[in-house]
Order: structure tokens, then C-alpha cells, then sequence
């Protein structure tokens, strides 16, 4: 990491972080199609629901992080999808596609060296930058525990 700071560089890799867990594309991939709304049985979200609401949390967290004048959002409406399954497929492709580019997006943030990573985000009230990257790369690896926990309910899961 030469020329890199190693704190900065290590909060931006951790938000999609590979080393202990599996990340949201690997949760997701090789997926059949007609699962991504499956429900298993006594588990209450779909894993179109789960990457969905990942999506949005993230979004959240970062125009939180961002904007002087961030909305608030509405729990659980604003976070959650109502149905279980994508209303298409490109629905889910741009949920993916979305979530990429916010995801680039904090990982640019965790870069900016311009940023102290101490300094409260603009809208908050004490929050700062660093707990803002570590809520989402937390928040992020609790749901897709449960995209994996799905999958294996679903029968889903890669054995190995």
C-alpha cells in the first residue's frame, strides 16, 4: 500500500470484505432466477428482500453521510421491499447495478484523504465518516449471512 494510507485503505476494502465471509455477489450467484422471491420456510424475507434491503440501507447511509440536507427516511417502509420477489429481472440487475456504485461510491469516500474520518457527517448528530463506513460494511455482512442462510434452507447453496 505504498502511498496509500493503510487505515483508509483497509475501511474501503472492508465494505465489500472477502476474507471471513462470502460478499453479497458471491451470496448471490449461480442463483436460480425463480428463487430470488422464494421464502423458505420459517425464515421472513425473500433474497430479492434481503439485496434489496442492503441496497437501500446503503443508499441511506451514504446520503446520510453525505448531504447537508438528507431526508430521513420511513422505517421499515423505505428499506424494505413489500413483495417477495423482483417485479423483473432487470429489476434485480439494477438493484445490483445500484448498489455497485454506491458501494464505489463510500469506498471513494473511505479514500478521500481531504476527509478527516472523524469529522461528523453534515446532517448528523455526532455521527461520523468512519462509523458511517463501518455501519454499512456491518450491516452489509448481517444480510448476507441471511442471503446464505436462505439459500441453504432453498436447497440453494453450493456444497463444499
Amino acid at each position: 500500500m505504498a502511498g496509500k494510507d493503510p487505515i483508509r485503505e483497509h475501511l474501503a476494502l472492508v465494505l465489500d470484505w472477502h476474507e471471513a465471509h462470502a460478499t453479497l455477489d458471491q451470496a448471490v450467484k449461480g442463483l436460480p432466477p425463480r428463487l430470488r422471491g422464494a421464502l423458505a420456510q420459517g425464515l421472513p424475507h425473500s433474497i430479492w428482500q434481503l439485496v434489496e434491503h442492503i441496497r437501500l440501507a446503503q443508499k441511506d447511509i451514504l446520503e446520510f453521510a453525505t448531504r447537508a440536507r438528507y431526508r430521513k427516511k420511513n422505517w421499515p417502509a423505505d428499506y424494505w421491499p413489500k413483495r417477495p420477489a423482483p417485479p423483473s429481472a432487470e429489476a434485480w440487475r439494477k438493484s445490483l447495478r445500484d448498489y455497485h456504485a454506491d458501494l464505489r461510491a463510500l469506498a471513494a469516500l473511505a479514500r478521500n484523504a481531504k476527509l478527516a474520518l472523524d469529522q461528523p457527517v453534515p446532517s448528523g448528530t455526532g455521527q461520523t465518516i468512519m462509523r458511517e463506513l463501518l455501519l454499512t460494511a456491518d450491516h452489509t455482512a448481517y444480510h448476507v449471512g441471511q442471503i446464505v442462510l436462505v439459500r441453504r434452507a432453498l436447497g440453494a447453496w453450493p456444497q463444499g
